[in-house]
This record gives structure tokens, sequence and C-alpha cells, in this order.
């Protein structure tokens, strides 16, 4: 491979991870609204008015969003390493490539 070539895939891999930080600022949010929200929301509308109850809410909450993240970048992960070739992932393995070929 030419290193234009390894260049523009390794550009593409890199344009493709770029949805792990969105998926990270999105779990990071909900990781700060969730929680809050249905707490006062089960306060007034569900506890009606039991503070204990309702911050257990929010902490089952706050645990199910963590756990959803979690499975999410273990799934992301497989994924990855499926992809991969040989011992690193593919853009090492590329890279490899083209210098064996100098």
């Amino acid at each position: 491979m030419t290193e234009q070539k390894v260049v523009a895939t390794v550009n593409r891999q890199l344009a493709a991870g770029s949805g792990t930080l969105l998926k990270l600022g999105i779990f990071s949010i909900a990781l700060g609204v969730v929680p809050i929200a249905s707490y006062f929301g089960s306060l007034h509308y569900v506890w009606e008015g039991n503070a204990t109850y309702a911050a257990i809410t929010g902490v089952v909450a706050a645990n199910a969003i963590l756990i959803s993240y979690i499975i999410t970048s273990v799934s992301e992960d497989q994924t990855s390493a499926t992809t991969s070739t040989g011992t690193g992932t593919r853009s090492t393995a590329v890279i490899s490539e083209s210098r064996k070929e100098r």
C-alpha cells in the first residue's frame, strides 16, 4: 500500500470512531438529568412525598444508565475487536504492512 492509502484508511477509521465521543456526551448528560428528574417526578407523582422511596428511584435510574453505558461500550469494543486483524487494531496492522513494503 502506498502511504496515501494508509493515511486514507487510518482517517476513515478515526472518523468512524467519532460516535464514541457522542455516546459519552449523551450518557453524561443523561447521568446528570435522569436521576434528578426521576427523583422529583417520583417524589411528587408516584410516592406522594416519600423522599426515601424517591431517592431509591433516583439511585436505580442512575445505576440503569451506568449499566447501559457499560453494556454499550463493551459491545462496541467487541465490534472493534472482530474487525481487527493480527495482534493489533486495523490501523496498526495497515501501518505495519506499509512499513514492510518500504
